[in-house]
């Protein structure tokens, strides 16, 4: 069953919000990047002390892992985010196997930010500001897309999983953010409290 029309535009208004929040971290984090390999001593603006060092992300390996900046791709798959949710405010309905495709790249994102966020914090040692505004609108994303497929049987799910979801979805994104809250925080501790 798709979403009704009163589910369709809470949803697409998240999506608009979390896909136009990647838009604007990828989009800085693309000119940065242009402007660093124009100038390599360039310091980005987010690189505000030794731990928020954006320039230091920047410049790791793990800031091109296909082979191209990291921020490109999240220049499309945003973009599409906020298609999706555009379409969903004006009233659109998509078939069951678009939900599935979308959570599955919702499915992906969540996992390669996570990964990201490991990276950053125990390999990189440092953090980008934007990255964690990628980060954040990609866990809110994945999770009510989640939701999404669960509460309508496009994902089997025993029913509590739905019902809860139904009611929830806010609180277990609201967790998975702060779980990574926790770890930036304890990560630096010395360096927040000192």
């Amino acid at each position: 069953m798709p979403p009704g029309r009163a589910d369709g535009r809470g949803l697409g208004l998240l999506l608009v919000l979390t896909g136009a929040a990647g838009l604007l971290a990828s989009w800085v984090i693309t000119l940065d990047e242009f402007k660093l390999l124009k100038d390599p001593a360039f310091v980005p603006g987010c690189s505000l002390n030794p731990v928020v060092s954006c320039g230091s992300v920047m410049k790791s390996a793990q800031a091109s892992v296909f082979g191209f900046p990291n921020p490109m791709l999240g220049l499309v798959a945003y973009a599409v985010v906020v298609c999706v949710g555009t379409g969903l405010l004006a009233g659109a309905r998509y078939p069951g196997w678009y939900w599935l495709t979308f959570w599955a790249g919702c499915l992906f994102g969540v996992g390669f930010v996570s990964w990201l966020q490991f990276e950053s914090l125990y390999r990189v040692n440092a953090l980008c500001l934007w990255c964690c505004l990628a980060w954040a609108a990609t866990i809110v994303l994945f999770w009510y897309a989640t939701s999404l497929v669960v509460r309508h049987g496009h994902l089997p799910a025993p029913d509590p999983v739905g019902a809860f979801l139904a009611d929830f979805t806010w609180l277990v994104a609201l967790l998975h953010l702060g779980v990574v809250g926790v770890l930036v925080l304890t990560r630096w501790w010395d360096f927040w409290t000192g």
